[in-house]
C-alpha cells in the first residue's frame, strides 16, 4: 500500500458547482466520518444566498467561495450568472454565511485585466470583502487560455499592487509553479491520464507534471508524441506554452 503525505484538506469541487449537488451536506458529513482531514469546498457563491445551501455546509472545515466584481454590472459582464441570481442576495448570503459558519472561509477574487483590474473596481471588492470578514482572500488571474480573447491576465507586480487594498488578509495565488517539488520523480501515470486532465483544461507542461506527478522531462516528451499523433495541440498564450485535447481547442 502505497503511503505518502497526508492531505490538507479533502476538497469537494467537481466539474461545476458543488453546491447543486442536492445531498452535499451528507457527503460532507459521511467524509468527516471516515477521516479527521478536514474538509474544503469550492464554491462560486451564487447559490450561498439559499439557507438550506447555507444548512448543507454547515460542517464543511473550510469553504471557498468567489467574489469576482464589486457590482451588479460587473457581476453580469464578468460571470454571467443565470437570470435568478442577483448580486446583492449573492453578497447578502455570503456575508450572512460567514456569521453563521464555524469553519474558515477564504475569498476568492478573480481579476481581469482592464475589466475588474481597475483600482476603482478593486476597491469596491475589497468593502464588499471587509463586509463579509474572511479569513483570507486569495488574489488570481488569467493563468491558461480563457474562453474570450478580452480576458487579459494582470501582471504580478499589480496583483501585489492591489493586495494592499484589502487591510493585510490578501495574498496572490497562482497555479503554476506549485507542484515542482510533487513532480521530481516518474509515476505511473498514461498517456490516457495525460488526455483526461487536458481534456478538462488546457495546461502548461509544468502543470500537467505537477497535476500527475511526472517528472517534467517524461512530460514534455509524452506531449511531443501527442501532438505527433494528432491527439494533442499547443497554444502559446502569453509567453506559455499551454497544451489540449484537439477536442477541447
Amino acid at each position: 500500500m502505497a503511503v505518502g503525505p497526508v492531505p490538507d484538506y479533502i476538497t469537494l469541487a467537481g466539474s461545476g458547482e458543488p453546491t447543486l449537488h442536492a445531498r452535499i451536506g451528507e457527503l460532507i458529513r459521511g467524509i468527516k466520518r471516515l477521516t479527521r482531514i478536514p474538509v474544503a469546498v469550492l464554491t462560486n457563491s451564487s447559490l450561498l444566498g439559499i439557507h438550506e445551501v447555507q444548512d448543507a455546509l454547515m460542517e464543511a472545515d473550510l469553504v471557498l467561495p468567489s467574489l469576482d466584481a464589486g457590482d451588479e454590472h460587473l457581476f453580469q459582464y464578468v460571470n454571467r450568472p443565470h437570470r435568478d441570481i442577483g448580486f446583492e442576495i449573492m453578497v447578502n448570503g455570503l456575508a450572512e454565511f460567514r456569521e453563521r459558519l464555524y469553519g474558515q472561509v477564504w475569498l476568492e477574487v478573480f481579476l481581469l485585466g482592464g475589466v475588474t483590474a481597475i483600482d476603482s473596481e478593486v476597491k469596491k471588492i475589497a468593502a464588499l470583502a471587509r463586509r463579509i470578514r474572511p479569513e483570507r482572500v486569495q488574489l488570481n488571474t488569467v493563468s491558461r487560455p480563457p474562453a474570450e480573447e478580452f480576458a487579459y491576465l494582470v501582471s504580478a507586480n499589480q496583483m501585489e499592487v492591489f493586495t494592499n487594498l484589502f487591510d493585510g488578509k490578501a495574498e496572490v495565488i497562482s497555479e503554476e509553479g506549485t507542484g515542482e517539488a510533487r513532480a521530481l520523480t516518474l509515476s505511473a501515470a498514461t498517456d490516457k491520464d495525460i488526455l483526461a486532465l487536458l481534456s478538462r483544461r488546457p495546461c502548461t507542461a509544468q502543470g500537467v507534471s505537477a497535476g500527475l506527478g511526472l517528472h517534467i522531462g517524461e512530460t514534455t516528451k509524452r506531449l511531443q508524441a501527442l501532438i505527433e499523433e494528432g491527439i494533442v495541440s499547443s497554444l502559446r498564450k502569453d509567453g506559455a506554452l499551454f497544451y489540449g485535447t484537439k477536442k477541447t481547442r
